[in-house]
């Protein structure tokens, strides 16, 4: 069993930046991949970024490519998402996923388990 704690969010300005944080709680944090989603209201939970074992490889939704960058530390069981340049658009709950493989991938389905999630709210 894994726990995925989220941390991180708030309010913030158009054009801000933000960093979110995901502990593991549990066993072999670094047998996961590690992945980012963000829900709006009203609207279906969709991929943001995510990240293999140990950091070589990422992924990102296309929307996102160029103003966020996933990350982590293997040793604080810790992934990290900085966002920049944020947009009204971008509030949202966002979660942090975890899929016991090597390989990331977009699909919501393909994950063993969740973070409870952190508000984002980007205003105008």
């Amino acid at each position: 069993q894994v726990q995925l704690v989220e941390s991180g969010g708030g309010l913030v300005q158009a054009g801000d930046s933000l960093r979110l944080s995901c502990t593991a709680f549990g066993r072999s944090f670094s047998s996961y991949t590690m992945s980012w989603f963000r829900q709006a209201p009203g609207e279906e939970r969709k991929f943001v970024a995510g990240i293999n074992w140990n950091g070589d490889t990422t992924l990102y939704a296309d929307d996102v490519k160029g103003r966020f960058a996933i990350s982590r530390d293997n040793a604080k069981n810790t992934a990290f998402l900085q966002m920049n340049s944020l947009k009204p658009e971008e509030t949202a709950v966002y979660y942090c996923a975890a899929r016991l493989s090597t390989v990331v991938v977009r699909g919501e389905d393909d994950n063993d388990y969740w973070g409870q999630g952190t508000q984002v709210t980007v205003s105008s």
